[in-house]
């Protein structure tokens, strides 16, 4: 473990040294109250968890760090990516579909992914050869040239392929550890992480932007995603880290007694039929920042108020507000769910699903950033929540299936909602503001009636 010196002299080190602390205090009381006949058994319990608590926390913090300097690649390379496509000569049908069909091989392939983790059991293995596409990718973009949109899109398909490849062990890792600490909770705590670089990494981006004052717009953008190398090279460094330190995480719950196959209990369709509403009309962040540099960064003229807050510089300022405002969704509903469980959705989709009322139907800045605020509550719902409802409902034996049947249903309809979102625009705003807003709408049934099914069959 090295000395305290060499531990405190990285934040990676200062954080599993607070952790380790909390660990001995808890301890060290445990022993205190087993001195007493009338306690013992107590200072045992307190002992045992203050132990399992460390090794868990540790882990989650750990792995959340990783995912913070992963979603300061991929987040940073989101928060450009439609006005960038635009650049390149992508229309918005085009840059809908191209979003969507991204969403729907990261997702999609998933459920083949969470069927080969699940019988190899080699979760490790495929958490890492999925960061290394995910994160090689977004840098790639800095390479391509004019016009290249399609060189472009193939390399953002790429991207989430690496995704599909990860997500279902990373997910099934995490849910381990999150089976110690309230999965709510865990997910929530992840979430805060992963979004702390999702504002990093747009953040990044607008200094890049303002240091880079000579060039092309193309240039500056490409100077933007060849910086992302830098947080995509820590990101790898990390997780060999992470992995090196606990190479056993599913040691973390402990092992069912007999094992259970995975099958489409009634809760989890009606789960899935929610959450896939809930995905297609969920308007891809492309389609709202190719809007707004469409609108807001003299594209159209006219518009005084907005010329001085919204350029094309700030734009992936938005992105980063939209990532600070999932961040604190995450969490807070992350905690609402270990009470209440689904029905917490039911909650953040009544609070998000007007979003594209306030950024596409409304002509100021005031409008905008309220709509991308509740977008951010979608997201940090998303992030959370729907990943903390599928381990509650899957056996531990079968979850990375699980996790790959929820997500390649979200991504299906996602790429669908996204293709047909896309469209709409170009033909009509109002009526893309219908669909997405009632398709969201309609998810809360859905959600409720999976809630009622879990708490009649615990």
């Amino acid at each position: 473990m090295g000395t305290l010196a060499e531990m405190l002299s990285t934040p990676l080190g200062v954080i599993e040294w607070f952790v380790y602390l909390l660990a001995a205090v808890m301890f060290v009381i445990g022993l205190h109250l087993m001195n007493s006949p009338k306690t013992a058994r107590k200072g045992n319990m307190v002992s045992a968890i203050g132990m399992v608590f460390a090794v868990a926390m540790a882990f989650i913090v750990l792995f959340g760090v990783v995912s913070l300097f992963s979603d300061m690649t991929h987040e940073g390379a989101s928060s450009i990516r439609g006005a960038y496509l635009a650049l390149l000569g992508a229309s918005a049908g085009t840059i809908g579909f191209i979003s969507g069909l991204g969403e729907l091989v990261g997702y999609s392939m998933r459920y083949v992914f969470g069927r080969l983790t699940d019988k190899s059991k080699r979760y490790w293995p495929m958490t890492v050869v999925g960061y290394v596409l995910d994160v090689l990718a977004v840098p790639a973009l800095a390479l391509v040239g004019e016009h290249g949109w399609i060189w472009a899109c193939a390399l953002l398909v790429i991207q989430r392929m690496g995704k599909a490849i990860k997500k279902p062990a990373k997910d099934t890792i995490m849910s381990f550890a999150a089976s110690q600490e309230g999965v709510g909770k865990s997910f929530g705590i992840q979430e805060v992480l992963d979004q702390l670089g999702a504002f990093l990494g747009p953040v990044l981006l607008y200094v890049v932007m303002l240091l880079k004052t000579d060039g092309t717009t193309l240039r500056v953008y490409a100077a933007c995603f060849a910086v992302l190398a830098i947080p995509g090279a820590i990101t790898l460094i990390l997780l060999l880290v992470t992995r090196r330190k606990f190479p056993n995480p599913e040691h973390f719950e402990p092992e069912p007694r007999e094992y259970v196959p995975f099958h489409m209990k009634k809760e989890f369709l009606l789960y899935i039929g929610g959450i896939s509403l809930f995905a297609f009309g969920f308007i891809d962040y492309s389609v709202i920042i190719m809007h707004v540099s469409r609108t807001f960064t003299g594209v159209a003229a006219g518009l005084q108020e907005t010329g001085s807050l919204i350029s094309g510089g700030t734009l992936p300022l938005l992105y980063a507000g939209a990532m600070l405002v999932d961040a604190v969704a995450a969490l807070f509903f992350g905690l609402l769910y270990d009470r209440k469980g689904v029905r917490a959705l039911v909650w953040s989709t009544l609070l998000s699903a007007p979003f594209a009322i306030f950024v596409f139907a409304g002509h100021s800045v005031a409008s905008l950033l309220v709509g991308i605020a509740l977008w951010g509550v979608g997201m940090g719902a998303q992030e959370s929540i729907l990943k903390a409802a599928v381990s509650s409902m899957v056996p531990k034996t079968s979850r990375a299936t699980g996790y790959g049947v929820f997500e390649c249903a979200f991504g299906v309809f996602w790429f669908l909602g996204s293709w047909l979102l896309g469209v709409l625009y170009d033909r009509s705003i109002p009526a893309m503001i219908v669909v997405s807003v009632a398709a969201q709408l309609a998810a809360i049934p859905l959600y409720i009636a999976s809630s009622r099914r879990i708490k009649a069959n615990p």
